[in-house]
């Protein structure tokens, strides 16, 4: 579904991204793991337009999209859920999740999209009328995620979602990737929590210093190893 070719991003002289390859198969979950400053949001922004890649491709299916706008991008069926959240604090829930459709012609399909995001989060529609800066960090990640959908994405690329986040919303996230995943949404994730990134990911890439050192499937190592591997660069 998703693939990247030996991708090399720049800030001004800094090659933050070196050389790097990997793939998302339709209808799996590949988690991105790596420390700080390590590249993974770098590639996450590059593939969705927020950023240019100074080398490498990328395909979506057997389309070229590095390069392409933005709205296009979106259009084709990707989402992004970014570091932080990135709400719009002053809107309400409802606000921010229509602004997640603006794609989308047909106020009928907006509305039947919104009622299909509601059933998944019930929470949203009893705070519907809510500000987003009103709500709890985990509710916050909940909302991120909801406008991500309402563009009908078919790949979603989720950025950190449990940063910040207490233990039980932590495993209320990583519940919800994988019913995200059975519901058909193939997903490329970047998270800092092994565990959550190890507990859904039918694959896994480790990102080190911009560049891949590690690529197999979450059984291949122990959770200690990969530790040591993204932390202590064993």
């Amino acid at each position: 579904m998703l693939k990247i070719k030996d991708l090399c991003v720049n800030y001004g002289m800094l090659e933050a991204v070196r050389n790097v390859s990997l793939e998302v198969p339709e209808g799996k979950i590949v988690s991105l793991l790596g420390a700080n400053g390590s590249g993974k949001s770098t590639i996450l922004k590059t593939v969705s337009g927020l950023k240019d890649s100074r080398q490498g491709e990328i395909f979506y299916g057997d389309k070229k999209i590095d390069g392409m706008e933005i709205h296009k991008i979106v259009d084709l069926g990707l989402s992004l859920i970014p570091e932080g959240r990135r709400l719009f604090p002053y809107m309400s829930v409802l606000e921010n999740l229509n602004l997640g459709a603006y794609r989308q012609n047909s106020k009928a399909e907006i509305e039947k999209t919104r009622e299909e995001v509601f059933e998944r989060f019930p929470r949203l529609k009893e705070r519907s009328k809510v500000r987003a800066s009103k709500m709890s960090g985990g509710e916050q990640e909940m909302l991120a995620v909801a406008r991500g959908l309402m563009s009908k994405p078919k790949l979603l690329l989720m950025d950190e979602p449990c940063q910040g986040l207490s233990p039980v919303m932590v495993k209320e996230i990583k519940e919800t990737i994988k019913a995200l995943n059975e519901g058909g949404l193939s997903i490329l994730l970047v998270e800092h929590n092994v565990s959550v990134a190890l507990g859904v990911a039918d694959h896994v890439y480790i990102l080190r210093n911009g560049s891949i050192t590690f690529e197999g499937t979450p059984n291949d190592f122990s959770f200690d190893e990969f530790t040591k591997k993204i932390y202590l660069a064993g």
